[in-house]
């Protein structure tokens, strides 16, 4: 069962989401938050019962008189084993999705995307995939067109193996090589794609063609 946290200032749009995942055998609705702020505090909650958290937060980006969508993704991603966060957003700037990868978003979806669409997203997530909606990606790729970074050989197998949700332990003994030398790649990776997180680069790489969808 993936359990799902709902994260967004209209009771009417968490009302359809939790309508929409509760439908879901495969899915759980486990919470709502208006704000960012509050599903921190629901986090926290959580976490001191002994009960185990949701597997995907389903992130709105910008939430009225609250912690928006961005701060909220930074701080719940910095928490110790975090849920993957996935933005649902109406908002498709360059600017909107950039600050949201970098937080530590796993995903990037509008609302305008098909439910089954919704539900294969957070599928994803749930398995540390990447998801990014077709005009995301077409953004983000149209953004690197103008000077698109290079990798070497083995800088691509490891971003590759970092998008399909590999951890730098399972890496490093796919490959035959130390965490270490993993950790050295990464740093590498992140300084040619001009990026600072492994959502990021995984975004960065396949908007530019490094690497193939996992």
């Amino acid at each position: 069962m993936i359990k799902v946290l709902l994260v967004d200032d209209h009771p009417v749009v968490r009302r359809g989401l939790r309508a929409l995942v509760d439908d879901v055998p495969e899915l759980s609705a486990v919470g709502e938050a208006a704000d960012g702020a509050e599903a921190l505090r629901l986090l926290e909650e959580l976490a001191q019962a002994g009960e185990p958290g949701p597997d995907v937060v389903l992130m709105d980006l910008q939430m009225t008189g609250g912690m928006h969508g961005v701060e909220a993704t930074r701080r719940i991603t910095a928490l110790p084993d975090p849920p993957a966060v996935l933005i649902l957003t109406t908002y498709s700037t360059d600017a909107d999705i950039l600050t949201a990868v970098e937080a530590g978003a796993t995903g990037y979806l509008l609302k305008d995307a098909p439910p089954e669409d919704l539900v294969a997203a957070v599928q994803s997530a749930a398995r540390g995939e990447t998801v990014l909606a077709p005009p995301v990606a077409a953004r983000l790729l149209g953004r690197v067109r103008a000077g698109r970074p290079s990798l070497s050989p083995r800088e691509a197998e490891i971003l590759q193996l970092v998008a399909e949700g590999l951890p730098n332990r399972q890496i490093s003994k796919r490959l035959f090589i130390s965490e270490a030398t993993v950790k050295t790649h990464l740093v590498h990776i992140y300084e040619k794609l001009k990026v600072d997180s492994r959502t990021a680069a995984i975004a960065a790489g396949l908007a530019s063609g490094l690497i193939r969808p996992a």
